[in-house]
């Protein structure tokens, strides 16, 4: 059984997330969906593999750039988990969203996980996490998938959520300050391709979907977000984040 993840990490938390699920598997080949110019109708999986599909919940859904690009890909049967990793408040919608997706596209959904992540934009949520308790416990539930998977059973999890989803916010745009010594990095690496190479400080607010890669990667720390919509997101999601939220399991 070849084994395989298929991750949307823009800051890395995600991919920590799925590298633990499947870190007991055998060896594990990783199709990053940040990739805009990955061919993703070319990707087609053997009927008898097993993937970890994961996304991250923005605002309680799943980036539809994520989505549209995994909708590309030819399942062609294979088994996988979907997880949905978010920063402390709740994932809402993500799971269902990418069951249809996954299902749409061709893999059989034999397991659903949930997993806490520290928040992309508001740190001090879920600081640290996935952690080693947190990477322990995703590595079980790893294990309890491949048993599943070995042993052919195909039972669809019971996914919480709704259909229809929960229509996606409007997101944070980040920009660039006087810092910016223009090295491109973020040009490179941003999943949308939403900032250009002639004026890298500015970002195209019709392309970005908040899912500040760009800050987590500058070099000198020069793209941010304001500081005023921050305050005002943190004082909106503190008491849903007061208590540490659990990983789980759906099988």
């Amino acid at each position: 059984m070849k084994c395989y993840q298929i991750v949307f990490s823009p800051t890395g938390g995600t991919e920590r997330a799925a590298r633990a699920i499947s870190q007991n598997w055998s060896q594990v080949d990783t199709i990053d969906l940040s990739a805009p110019n990955t061919m993703y109708a070319e990707i087609c999986f053997e009927s008898d593999s097993l993937a970890v599909i994961a996304m991250p919940s923005f605002g309680g859904v799943a980036p539809q750039l994520a989505l549209d690009r995994l909708a590309m890909i030819k399942g062609n049967g294979a088994k996988c988990v979907i997880v949905a990793v978010y920063g402390n408040r709740a994932y809402e919608d993500t799971l269902v969203q990418m069951e249809d997706c996954a299902q749409n596209a061709g893999f059989q959904v034999i397991a659903a996980i949930s997993a806490v992540a520290e928040h992309s934009i508001i740190h001090e949520y879920a600081a640290g996490r996935p952690n080693l308790d947190d990477c322990k416990e995703l590595a079980e539930f790893g294990d309890r998938i491949l048993e599943k998977a070995v042993s052919n059973k195909l039972s669809k999890p019971s996914v919480p959520g709704n259909r229809p989803y929960k229509k996606a916010g409007t997101g944070m745009v980040p920009k660039a300050d006087s810092r910016c010594t223009s090295c491109g990095l973020c040009v490179q690496k941003c999943p949308a391709s939403a900032i250009s190479a002639n004026t890298p400080r500015a970002t195209d607010k019709s392309k970005c979907i908040s899912c500040m890669r760009c800050v987590s990667i500058c070099p000198v720390h020069a793209r941010k977000v304001s500081g005023l919509m921050t305050s005002i997101a943190a004082a909106a999601i503190k008491n849903a984040c007061s208590v540490e939220k659990a990983n789980e399991l759906f099988i």
